[in-house]
């Protein structure tokens, strides 16, 4: 290589930092030793020590300071190491290299400040911020708009509001970032009010016109506030200053109709975007998800492969919730593949989508071998393998894991979620001390004040054991007014053991807290019909169809050969009609042989035993159940999902069916798991 001037190598560095290659600088760095004599000039320095500190080679970086001579290291010098430290996120080490360089008498500038406020920030040291504020105020920076608003960001990312909003206030000039920054930490601070309030300040006040990233943080405000009217305001705002084609503010759109459940909105922004990004991809991708419009969320992302997007960390643990959502494990376990392709199965994320996935498939081994070949996992992940165990009633097993997860090995702070899947677990398991043991820990020990989900799982433990009375009395003490998931778990415990007095009581509250769900009608219904009170059974069925309440469609569905069959009750539209009526009436002759008899009190209706009979054999699961034995070959599981709470007879139908057949039949409803094999059920006939 020929020589080359100290300018040049200085720009050849540069040149290296800007395409990120260590290589290069490096082999830059090497010419510069054999062709210059130490100590190297003090710009050339900087260069070298800026390039190995912005590409987290601290050492490297370290080496080259310790080499340069200290009446050559300027504010440039340690700025350069300080600035790299806080971008690769050693905050620490940005605070002690400002330490050594205060006691070498090296005065902090206006470019030093603002990586100084952002180390302090994610540290959390909040004297350390004051102390600086108050060095900048000393030399007459914090002024300059950059160092003002580092100093701002410091004080709203610690919490500090009123020393935040005094520094605000105070500013001479604030540019639009100090803006974007205000209103962004009002919605981290999950205040989305004040951040509109903000905004609408900037617009009136006119100091800055707004830039992308405001509309992108206005826009998280509107989301995370449901102000759907505000956002639309915004959309024409948007379109009317020139922004309408700007990718990430459309993306932002995307997001916040898809969070004000205004799907066909994020469809058409998403279908206007003529340059879409990985990002608007994963965006629509997780509206479809969020909205459990699963069967979109799977084509999207096939469309997605098609266009040649690659697969990020974000668009798979969005798939694979959707494939949680409908319980089809095939396609799950193809995501898994394409993760594990992709080199990022690992990743927190993947990961933890992952185990929510596999839990909710039913299928805990790989739950668990997902969770522990996790290197790193957070609270989602511990709760998703806790959620796993409680839907299959594993209460052994989530209370082990919750005690390793409270451990000082790991010292995982449990959360509200936390606190459900446990109970959730007791509840299913039948375990009442247990599970009041560790609801009243909640507040003595954690300092989590229990809500109406927690509740709810009390009075379900209480009711699963027959306590139904007792439950009833803890309704009744509750500190806060009962909801529909508290009245919604007693009128179930009614149900199952014949309670219909209390039952009415329970219903009552429910229909008028949510006085359309047509599932308390129907649960009170069915109840009175198994009392043989038909009258008053009928009577719930009439003031369900005086206020035009419709009793929603009973649907199960099942994986096949890669794709999904959906059944309805009584339906006869499936291709393969014949041989599912030929395989249901094998069965029924089987079965009968081997002493079953139909639970007819879950028939509608106040019909003939013969036509009872009739109507609940065509149940939307024996219908898939009976496809499952044709197209699923022996050996292989029936994995069924249905969107509402199995029968009683069907249940009991399947515990023949699974005995009959020698097949493992496992069922998920809206309620929890069963899994069938050899006349049993995993719930033990509690569900």
């Amino acid at each position: 290589m020929p020589l080359l001037s100290a300018n040049a190598l200085g720009w050849l560095i540069e040149s290296a930092l800007s395409t990120q290659s260590l290589l290069l600088g490096r082999a830059v760095h090497a010419h510069i030793i054999r062709t210059i004599e130490s100590p190297y000039p003090p710009f050339l320095s900087n260069h070298l020590i800026n390039f190995y500190s912005k590409l987290d080679s601290p050492n490297s970086a370290q080496l080259l300071l310790s080499l340069t001579p200290p009446r050559f290291r300027s504010v440039v010098t340690w700025t350069a190491l300080i600035a790299g430290s806080v971008q690769n996120g050693h905050f620490t080490s940005a605070l002690l290299h400002f330490s050594d360089m205060r006691r070498q008498s090296v005065q902090p500038n206006d470019f030093t400040f603002p990586c100084l406020f952002k180390a302090s920030a994610f540290l959390h040291y909040p004297l350390m911020g004051q102390q600086l504020h108050a060095l900048a105020l000393k030399g007459s920076f914090i002024k300059d708009v950059f160092v003002g608003c580092s100093a701002f960001d410091m004080y709203c990312k610690k919490g500090l509001r009123e020393y935040a909003q005094k520094m605000f206030d105070e500013m001479p000039h604030r540019n639009i970032a100090t803006w974007n920054a205000c209103i962004s930490n009002s919605v981290l601070d999950g205040r989305p009010y004040d951040a509109s309030l903000k905004f609408v300040e900037l617009l009136r006040l006119g100091e800055e016109p707004p830039n992308s990233i405001t509309f992108c943080v206005f826009l998280n405000a509107c989301s995370d506030g449901l102000y759907l009217k505000l956002g639309q305001q915004l959309h024409g705002y948007v379109i009317r200053f020139g922004f309408g084609s700007d990718v990430s503010v459309l993306n932002g759109m995307v997001d916040f109709y898809g969070k004000c459940h205004q799907v066909k909105y994020s469809e058409l922004v998403f279908n206007e975007i003529n340059v879409r990004n990985g990002v608007s991809w994963c965006t629509m991708l997780a509206v479809y998800e969020q909205n459990d419009i699963w069967d979109n969320a799977f084509m999207l992302f096939l469309k997605a492969r098609k266009e040649g997007i690659k697969p990020t960390e974000f668009m798979l643990s969005s798939v694979l919730s959707a494939c949680a959502g409908m319980a089809v494990l095939e396609l799950g376990r193809s995501i898994h593949g394409l993760a594990v392709k992709a080199c990022i199965e690992h990743n927190v994320f993947v990961g933890s989508a992952l185990v929510d996935m596999y839990g909710k498939c039913g299928i805990i081994d790989n739950c668990e071998s997902s969770f522990y070949e996790m290197p790193e996992r957070n609270l989602i992940t511990w709760n998703a393998v806790m959620g796993g165990y409680a839907h299959q009633g594993c209460a052994d097993m989530a209370l082990s894991l919750f005690e390793e997860m409270t451990s000082e090995s790991h010292n995982v702070v449990p959360s509200y979620v936390t606190f459900v899947c446990v109970l959730t677990a007791c509840s299913r398991a039948g375990a009442v001390k247990i599970g009041m043991d560790i609801f009243e820990s909640m507040q003595k020990k954690y300092g989590i004040e229990p809500g109406p989900e927690h509740y709810a799982c009390v009075v379900d433990i209480l009711g699963r054991a027959g306590l139904v009375e007792r439950a009833y009395d803890f309704i009744k003490k509750m500190p806060v007014p009962p909801t529909v998931s508290v009245w919604g778990a007693l009128l179930g415990a009614c149900r199952v053991h014949g309670k219909p007095e209390l039952g009415k009581v329970a219903a009552d509250n429910l229909f008028r807290l949510d006085p359309l769900d047509s599932g308390n009608h129907v649960i009170l219904s069915n109840m009175f019909a198994a009392a043989g009170r038909w009258d008053e059974a009928n009577l719930v069925r009439k003031e369900m169809k005086d206020v035009g309440i419709t009793k929603g469609a009973g649907v199960s569905w099942i994986s096949a050969k890669n794709s999904i069959h959906i059944f309805q009750a009584k339906d006869t539209t499936h291709e393969r009609y014949p041989e599912i009526q030929a395989m249901l009436a094998k069965l029924r002759r089987d079965m009968k042989a081997e002493g079953y008899i139909a639970d007819t009190n879950s028939a509608l209706y106040d019909l003939e035993e013969e036509e009872k009979e009739s109507e609940v054999w065509h149940h939307s699961e024996k219908i898939a159940l009976a496809f499952g034995l044709i197209a699923i070959p022996p050996g292989v599981p029936i994995r069924i999902t249905k969107n509402l709470r199995v029968c009683v007879d069907c249940h009991r139908a399947i515990k023949f069916i699974s005995g009959i057949t020698g097949r493992e039949i496992i069922v998920r409803d809206n309620n929890r798991f069963h899994s069938f094999k050899d006349y049993q059920c995993s719930c033990r006939d509690y569900w």
